[in-house]
């Protein structure tokens, strides 16, 4: 593992070290050999939710009745994010223990290429014809630095506000709410607290424990709408430091729980968070505002985690406005998950043939509206049961058009670590804005060697 990778898990290494591998759900023996393949994916923690448990045994049930005396094992990892992430390079280390296919977030996809853990897959897309099908921006989002391409993604998503129109009504705000900017966000959360006491207004992940929701799904979300800095300066190949948007958007976290319009702070700072607010706080009326994905409506469907029957009446979706409604109005994040093939696989060439029958179009549909997930498809986005599967996925799926990704390089992970400390400090009160967006500074110097433009 490099070193900015081992900074970014130095915490989460220790526990996983400590649980064993054998806490992997079985990966603690050999990876695969002969006709058998080890297929490694994220579990969450506190989440009934089994779309992915589900949705691999129907694509192995094909895969071994198509592939007579190939043999696939599911190897959940139920964790944290961070410790998901933490476990699965630990996995990939040793030949013993390497899975021959993970599920690889593509934040993580560089950094793991450059600890010499994935293996470049081109071979293989050359001689698949579905490749063809997937559109660019997905494509790129799985490619190294070397231009070679690390894994197959099996959709993306965009994130923006769901809001419960009830308490909406209640407190006198619209309920086809549209904010412009904001204030407006602000001034809303304000109203639901001053007219529903025991409802928490709004909640934006934070802190070191909610991992990339707190970078992407919280912080990015704001930064990228502030019209002023990017994290990163592609054409000078540079990371920014002393941007007005980056107090700018710690400042718009810090009213939010200095004025108590968020969650207590020790619940938004509990790993598991997302999961409280999923099935416990929306569905139960105790949530006014939640900047978040759009796959929250998988936890809410008939197999979800906490059904829902009333959710696509009771919740509104709206998007995320710029910092003062300044052009294109409009902000959303991108990302996604892939499945790659670990460098010690032992039978790369039969997980390779595992993602094909993933893949499929049929399958693809099928994975996309079982996960509430936005196509990265051409064929599945065209098909009518992806297009009526799921209420808002039209509204998710419009806000592609704005989306931003996030730097896809080898130190990414460590300057994420480093945005979730700042939102930490500020959301605890322990240090303002600026002395935060300091101390960010000065971690992005020393994790890039320097490389960064000041623009204070």
């Amino acid at each position: 593992m490099n070193a900015h990778v081992r900074a970014l898990f130095a915490v989460t290494l220790t526990g996983a070290l400590a649980l064993g591998l054998t806490a992997c759900g079985g990966s603690s023996g050999e990876s695969g050999s002969g006709d058998t393949i080890k297929v490694a994916y994220w579990r969450q923690v506190d989440n009934k939710s089994r779309v992915m448990d589900n949705y691999l045994t129907l694509v192995k049930k094909q895969f071994e009745k198509a592939n007579k005396g190939k043999k696939v094992e599911l190897v959940p990892i139920q964790a944290s994010e961070n410790d998901y992430y933490s476990k699965i390079q630990l996995m990939m280390r040793s030949p013993r223990t390497a899975p021959d296919l993970v599920y690889e977030d593509t934040f993580l996809i560089n950094a793991d290429i450059a600890s010499g853990y994935l293996l470049p897959i081109d071979d293989y897309l050359k001689k698949w014809k579905d490749w063809g099908q997937f559109v660019d921006t997905a494509k790129a989002a799985a490619k190294g630095q070397d231009g070679k391409t690390y894994g197959v993604p099996d959709g993306t998503d965009t994130r923006g506000l769901w809001y419960n129109k009830e308490l909406f009504a209640k407190a006198g705000l619209p309920t086809d709410w549209k904010p412009k900017t904001w204030d407006e966000v602000l001034d809303a959360a304000r109203t639901i607290k001053k007219k529903l006491p025991g409802v928490t207004p709004m909640n934006i992940y934070t802190g070191k424990a909610a991992g990339e929701a707190a970078t992407m799904q919280g912080f990015e979300m704001l930064l990228y709408g502030t019209g002023e800095d990017p994290l990163y300066d592609p054409s000078a190949k540079k990371w920014v430091v002393g941007s007005k948007g980056f107090k700018d958007s710690l400042g718009f976290v810090d009213t939010v729980f200095k004025e108590k319009l968020g969650p207590d702070v020790e619940d938004a700072l509990d790993a598991n968070f997302g999961s409280t607010v999923a099935t416990e706080l929306l569905p139960a009326g105790k949530l006014a505002i939640d900047l978040d994905g759009s796959w929250m409506g998988n936890n809410w469907i008939e197999t979800g985690a906490k059904p829902w029957p009333e959710w696509d009446k009771v919740l509104g979706t709206t998007s995320m406005p710029t910092q003062t409604g300044q052009s294109p109005g409009t902000v959303t994040l991108s990302g996604g998950w892939t499945w790659a093939i670990p460098a010690k696989s032992k039978n790369p060439d039969v997980a390779f043939d595992f993602i094909k029958s993933m893949q499929t179009k049929d399958n693809a549909v099928e994975y996309c509206i079982r996960n509430a997930g936005i196509a990265v498809r051409k064929d599945v986005a065209a098909d009518p049961r992806y297009q009526k599967s799921m209420p808002g996925v039209d509204f998710f799926t419009g806000l592609v058009q704005y989306t931003h990704y996030r730097p896809a390089l080898p130190v990414y992970p460590q300057v994420s670590t480093a945005i979730q400390e700042a939102m930490e400090a500020v959301t605890t009160g322990q240090a303002s804005p600026e002395k935060a967006a300091s101390t960010y500074d000065e971690a992005v110097k020393s994790a890039t060697d320097g490389a960064v433009e000041s623009r204070g």
